[in-house]
């Protein structure tokens, strides 16, 4: 069959695509070897996060005593919380597979391979088209880590699929978003947690005082963060296995029934027969260029098969970007600003860039900071640790970065993207009104801060 538009993969990003090229009038089609929703769905965000909830409200009926509501008797059933995972993500997966029917999309099943720069074959049928968007997404690296073969050495993709992973001491490799989401999951429901992380703080990737905040809470909790830590080797014996790692010239190890290994992931392209439509990648990912562009004019490409920024909200906006493209239309979404989050408790989200990445480009910065233990809504739900950081250019005064770690950061990013993306300036976002008693009074008293006018901060002592 003749499509005007065939996507490979229907995860985030390529369903998005696909749903926005149907909306502009292609006839498209989508090729997907698994499930419908990609790994954000099945075995990613969605599963993760499903279970966050379940151990983070088994945490919370633990400290309810402290609320005035005593419980007794209450406990986490492993098997449960994953059939409640199962649920979520088969009700979802329903709801994408609708759309893509409702929206007249042809979905082939079967793992799609380039016949030429114009055709695909799934399932030995033969498909061409005039445009393909490739959106195979990732899967987790693995690094040669001797032992990692082992039983019970499992990474992100076993862990979520299966019920059988209900280890009472674990041991996680990478200190990222999911080793530290991971963490608060087991932590939650009272396993006992290690963490070995190579670099010289968790969440690396982000503001530090992020970083340190959230070590000191999982300590707190009693997770053990190992950073600094290079893992050199696993053993087993007697059905446990033994993490060696290397720490400050030192040799240590921690046991454990079960070691999860997250150190990244790596661009899914084998079987794609890339060679066959004339495509360039480099080390694994698809080369592109502007417009999401490879080297083939009507071949495209977006989300982690890129190598890019590994977020599916990033490949929902480069899919819709990329579609609007190659219909000759301006984009309706920026898919360069993106926030980030973690979904821990506290949550943590940010956007654009902190102060020290400001400092580094020879950017000149305003920073204003309001430390959420002052915040009536963080005390009435026990939250810990928390604050609003906002970063505005000292010469225009507009928003540039945010960083929260509080309750609702999450939810309340989409404001500071919105403040970013439009260019609010300090004055602007001090003219917004927050509810009270809300999380998001915090934001007001960060651009307070900035000014040294906050409220609800004590004033620096007169010398």
């Amino acid at each position: 069959m003749q499509y005007d538009l065939i996507v490979i993969g229907a995860g985030p990003g390529g369903y998005v695509a696909a749903i926005r090229a149907a909306q502009l009038g292609l006839k498209t089609a989508v090729a997907e070897r698994a499930e419908v929703g990609g790994t954000c769905l099945n075995r990613g965000c969605i599963p993760t996060k499903t279970l966050m909830h379940s151990a983070n409200l088994y945490r919370e009926i633990g400290e309810a005593g402290k609320m005035g509501v005593n419980v007794t008797g209450a406990e986490a059933d492993f098997k449960a919380m994953h059939a409640r995972k199962a649920q979520v993500v088969e009700q979802l997966r329903g709801g994408v597979a609708q759309l893509l029917k409702g929206n007249g999309i042809d979905v082939l099943e079967g793992e799609a391979a380039f016949a030429s720069p114009e055709s695909i074959t799934v399932g030995g049928e033969n498909y061409t088209a005039k445009n393909f968007i490739i959106a195979t997404g990732s899967k987790p690296a693995v690094p040669p880590i001797p032992g990692s073969d082992f039983p019970n050495v499992v990474t992100s993709d076993e862990m979520l699929d299966t019920d059988s992973c209900d280890y009472k001491e674990l041991v996680i490799i990478g200190g990222g978003v999911i080793g530290v989401e991971m963490a608060g999951v087991y932590n939650g429901i009272g396993r006992k947690v290690t963490i070995i992380e190579a670099l010289e703080r968790i969440l690396a990737n982000m503001d530090r005082e992020i970083s340190q905040n959230l070590s000191m809470i999982l300590k707190k909790r009693g997770v053990a963060v190992n950073t600094g830590a290079m893992v050199t080797g696993i053993t087993q014996e007697g059905g446990r296995l033994t993490c060696t790692f290397e720490r400050k010239g030192k040799t240590e190890s921690v046991s454990a029934d079960g070691v999860l290994i997250c150190v990244g992931r790596r661009a899914v392209t084998e079987g794609l027969n890339l060679e066959a439509a004339g495509v360039e990648s480099e080390r694994g990912r698809v080369k592109v260029g502007e417009g999401y562009k490879t080297n083939v004019p009507h071949i495209y490409a977006i989300g982690d098969v890129t190598g890019g920024i590994q977020l599916a909200h990033a490949a929902e906006a480069q899919g819709i970007a990329c579609v609007e493209g190659i219909c000759g239309l301006a984009p309706t979404v920026d898919a360069n600003l993106v926030p980030s989050c973690v979904y821990t408790s506290p949550e943590i989200a940010t956007v654009g860039i902190t102060a020290d990445e400001a400092k580094a480009q020879g950017r000149a910065v305003i920073t204003g900071k309001y430390v959420m233990s002052g915040n009536g809504k963080s005390i009435i739900e026990n939250e810990e640790r928390g604050f609003i950081k906002l970063v505005f250019d000292a010469e225009t005064e507009k928003l540039i970065g945010a960083q929260l770690m509080c309750g609702r950061a999450t939810d309340m990013i989409g404001e500071m993207v919105t403040a970013v993306s439009a260019g609010l300036t300090k004055a602007q976002l001090a003219m917004a009104l927050h509810p009270h008693p809300t999380f998001c009074e915090g934001i007001t008293e960060a651009v307070h801060a900035a000014d040294g006018h906050s409220i609800h901060t004590m004033p620096p002592r007169r010398r």
